[in-house]
């Protein structure tokens, strides 16, 4: 099985920056598409952002020239890099890998625990 593993979470001001984090491990063949999502309560789940195996990347339009998604797959870890935080960036923030498993024969989804960003003044 594959573990997820976030960080970076906090309050900070708004116009401040946050980099959270997301490291897996476990029993890992193979990591394809990851990506961010946030969930506020009352609403569902929505897609930040994310990124492919090769790199290629989309991002919710409310966060288009302030997020950056990253992944490093020496480490099997990725990024987001949260600049210029709004108030309405407050929300539990998950990560999210396409990923298959040793002794596995499909990839499925593995999220995170999910990790609080709040901003505020």
């Amino acid at each position: 099985q594959v573990q997820l593993v976030e960080s970076g979470g906090g309050l900070v001001q708004p116009g401040e920056s946050l980099r959270l984090s997301c490291a897996a491990s476990g029993s890992i063949f193979n990591i394809y598409a990851v990506g961010w999502y946030r969930q506020v309560p009352g609403k569902q789940r929505e897609l930040v952002a994310r990124i492919s195996n090769g790199g290629s990347t989309n991002y919710a339009d409310s966060v288009k020239g302030r997020f950056t998604i990253s992944r490093d797959n020496a480490k099997n870890t990725m990024y987001l890099q949260m600049n210029s935080l709004k108030p309405e960036d407050t929300a539990v923030y998950y990560c999210n890998y396409w990923a298959r498993a040793a002794g596995d024969y499909d990839p499925k989804d593995y999220w995170g625990q999910g990790t609080q960003v709040t901003v505020s003044s």
